[in-house]
């Protein structure tokens, strides 16, 4: 009787998933264009008045995201202003639609991967993922892993394009 190996068991590849990098907290949208005169013109009264009044503890320990879905024209120190009223609920406050600070994290917790134990090792970073991730995350994860690896791949460990190979 012949003997089943599992050739990829045995390929040594470790394969990393970006998705599992991706941001695991929901992000809430802090959308400015609400609070401003016909949605597109920010009254210095007005927004102050708004801030002033608007729930605050709804975002309590979450990630805020800031953004302005209009095209108005803002003032730096209007997200300023937004930043002194959400502080004292939350400190993870980031400039973007929701979309934008999940990618940003995503390369935040990509540059916080410990990269040592993939030194001189065949790695294969996943090709498939529920996420849609940004080719900013496949950029990062290269520059991060490139100068430590033996080799790197894209794809499946069963189906791999060949991307790097340290030279010797």
């Amino acid at each position: 009787m012949m003997e089943i190996k599992n050739k990829i068991a045995e390929s040594g590849l470790i394969t990393i998933d970006l998705e599992d990098y991706f941001p695991k907290e929901a992000i809430i949208a802090f959308d400015i264009k609400p609070l401003l005169f016909k949605e597109l013109i920010l009254k210095e009264k007005d927004f102050r008045l708004a801030l002033k009044t608007q729930n605050w503890v709804e975002f309590s320990d979450k990630t805020i995201a800031i953004f302005c879905s209009s095209d108005a024209i803002l003032p730096q120190w209007s997200f300023m202003l937004i930043t002194q009223y959400l502080l004292p609920f939350t400190n993870k406050i980031y400039y973007g639609n929701p979309k934008i600070v999940a990618q940003n994290l995503l390369l935040d917790n990509i540059n916080k991967i410990n990269i040592e134990s993939f030194t001189n090792q065949k790695v294969v970073i996943k090709g498939c993922s529920q996420e849609t991730l940004s080719s900013a995350a496949y950029i990062e994860i290269s520059k991060k892993l490139m100068p430590y690896v033996a080799s790197l791949f894209f794809g499946e460990p069963c189906s791999t394009v060949p991307v790097y190979k340290k030279k010797k």
